[in-house]
């Protein structure tokens, strides 16, 4: 799909932000075509759409709207927050209709803001769990009802709607929702509310909705909330301030600690804030935190968040496997977070982890057909985690669906006389660039190949920014029409490509993709002894379908025996899998029905050779229900 030159010029997160070094290309410029994201993606995004449409529906999520403008009598049907749902969705399906027409789906998006338009309240009031019989409970439990978490995702779908269609149809809803915040919440002093939401996402909101429409009420109030959190306003509650990130001030924070969701929101706030403010210690102390996230407090997958409890933080080091809870939430707010960082700063470490996240931590969560899902994604599974269709709490499907549809808005960036190019994916973009258009056509297979072409259909001198991903250790090369440029451009930067271009330029970018072993930090306790194993921006897994009559946990991989890369489009919708020799450590018969034993008692059982098929993580549980294992023995 190439983008349309029909559709209204768009912008996206923080393309006005006078503070972002770098400025987003926004979706409806950018076309993918690629193995994973193309047609392919493009087909089951639009099923996950249609399917959340239909399980909003089976699940009285709609006609709770429908209840409060007098359409139903129905009770209101499950979790308090369930409006958001609908709020995601419609920012999904609006970056869809983005991405090209789709009269179908536009008819679905029709009907859902018709039916948001007939519950919002006569001041502007929008949630449909207050809205009647708890018309007089507003505004009471801010820390647990998720009051202003709803209104912050309305908002967010009314600005994509808007950059979308160029219809101000949802976003007059909006704003009105966000005016009536303004006059309720306020500094001490100022007659307003003090509070502050349980669960973070208002803050970015107001700061894309004020940068939407110029209006600096919504600047302020964003930063009220942000710079309110921390002063025990949600004391109480069954975790503790610390789960809220409300222990401190964020400028006293040396590391994220709590619910991984909203720590991971919060860093997103703040980074718009800093981006609209230039509040320099804010970027700075986000840098820091960052250093330490992923020196410290990130899966090998990218995921974030190892307790069950509290879906929260860990201690440092604190990695378990089986019970991961890296909820596919956290990992898009992680996501989102690098995103925002790199476009304030042009730092390749952001750009990094986004795509390591995107495959590993987010693209897990989505099913290879798009119409079922995970939660919590651990990196060992005995066989009994499997996807859902839907959820009780279902945040993840529709956050899913927003952040697939958004994804050609991620990929390029500009600064002044220069395009970035931040990830690879087969696919057109039309770049404005001082004035001019310039078009781009990649041509690649990554991520399964690391061979990229880039031709350049544009004139005059300006520079191209290419990203060597920190992976590719061994050498990356660059050519333009056949000849090489310069030494090899180093891992973890950008190579600057700065020339005199002419209509139908090549550029060629090798990026070597060896497999590669992986292992933890020694105070990661469950990996000591183990090896993960990487090909590109790709972890690999074993499942026990492809590996009959073996017990996972005895297998192991020796890194002097390296598996080789073979692309099979029969598996799992066309992946490269990796093959070998490993080796079985059965567990000798004298563990029989014991637990411990003195040390060195007792014989050990000899390995033997066994051949090894690993996957992709992203596609596990994808077939026969099985267990799963991402580190493996090493021997």
């Amino acid at each position: 799909m190439s983008p349309s030159s029909a559709r209204p010029t768009l912008v996206t997160d923080v393309a006005r932000s006078p503070h972002a070094r770098l400025l987003p290309v926004p979706v409806g410029r950018v076309g993918l075509e690629g193995e994973l994201w193309g047609r392919r993606g493009e087909a089951h995004l639009l099923a996950s759409l249609h399917q959340q449409w239909e399980q909003l529906e089976a699940t009285g999520r709609l006609e709770n709207f429908r209840r409060v403008s007098g359409r139903s009598e129905r009770p209101y049907a499950g979790r308090v927050f369930n409006d958001s749902d609908l709020y995601k969705w419609l920012e999904g399906a609006s970056w869809a209709l983005a991405r090209g027409p789709r009269p179908d789906l536009a008819r679905l998006v029709d009907q859902g803001i018709a039916l948001v338009e007939g519950a919002q309240q006569p001041d502007g009031y929008l949630d449909s769990y207050y809205s009647l019989e708890r018309a007089g409970e507003r505004w009471t439990n801010l820390r647990d009802n998720h009051e202003l978490y709803c209104a912050g995702h309305l908002l967010q779908a009314a600005v994509a709607h808007r950059r979308a269609t160029g219809s101000d149809r949802l976003l007059r809803v909006a704003t009105r929702v966000a005016d009536l915040l303004c006059a309720e919440f306020g500094p001490p002093g100022s007659g307003r509310r003090p509070g502050i939401d349980g669960h973070q996402e208002v803050e970015m909101a107001l700061l894309e909705l004020y940068r939407e429409t110029g209006a600096e009420r919504y600047l302020a109030l964003a930063r009220h909330f942000l710079e309110s959190r921390g002063h025990g306003l949600l004391a109480g509650g069954w975790f503790g301030r610390a789960y809220f990130q409300d222990r401190a001030p964020f400028r006293e924070m040396d590391r994220w600690e709590g619910h991984a969701v909203r720590a991971m929101y919060y860093a997103c706030g703040l980074t718009d804030l800093y981006l609209e403010t230039g509040d320099r210690p804010l970027l700075d102390n986000l840098g820091r935190l960052f250093t330490r996230m992923v020196s410290r407090q990130i899966y090998v997958s990218g995921g974030v968040g190892s307790r069950h409890d509290g879906e929260a933080f860990g201690e440092d080091f604190e990695l378990p496997n089986a019970q991961a809870y890296t909820e596919t939430c956290a990992a898009i707010g992680s996501a989102m977070w690098c995103h925002r960082m790199l476009l304030a700063t042009g730092e390749a470490r952001y750009a990094d982890l986004f795509e390591w996240t995107l495959y590993n931590a987010i693209l897990p969560g989505w099913s290879l057909d798009g119409l079922s899902y995970l939660y919590v994604n651990p990196l060992e599974d005995g066989g009994g985690h499997r996807r859902q269709h839907w959820y009780d709490c279902s945040c993840c499907p529709p956050n899913l669906a927003r952040t697939v549809a958004s994804l050609p808005g991620y990929l390029y960036a500009t600064e002044g006389e220069a395009i970035w190019v931040h990830h690879y994916a087969q696919g057109t973009a039309d770049v404005d660039l001082g004035g001019r258009t310039v078009s781009l056509t990649q041509r690649t297979r990554y991520p399964w190949d690391g061979r990229i072409e880039l031709v350049v259909n544009g004139q005059g001198e300006f520079a191209l920014h290419l990203r060597i991903p920190a992976w590719c250790a061994e050498g990356a090369s660059l050519t333009v029409n056949g000849e090489r440029v310069g030494p090899p451009p180093a891992p973890g930067t950008y190579a600057v490509l700065g020339r005199r271009w002419r209509p139908g330029d090549r550029v060629q970018l090798e990026l070597p993709m060896p497999v590669r072993h992986l292992e933890a930090h020694p105070w990661v306790a469950e990996d000591v002894g183990r090896v993960a194993v990487t090909r590109g921006p790709l972890l690999y897994c074993l499942e026990g379908v492809d590996h009959p009559g073996a017990v996972l946990r005895d297998l192991a991989v020796d890194p002097a025996r390296p598996l080789s890369a073979a692309w099979e489009p029969e598996w799992l919708g066309g992946v490269v899998v990796l093959r070998g020799e490993g080796r079985a450590h059965p567990l000798p018969a004298a563990w029989e029905g014991r637990l411990y034993r003195p040390a060195g008692a007792g014989p050990t059982a000899a390995p033997r050779p066994v051949p090894i098929t690993a996957v992709p993580y992203h596609a596990w549980g994808n077939r026969a229900a099985g267990p799963m294992q991402v580190w493996l023995r090493r021997g």
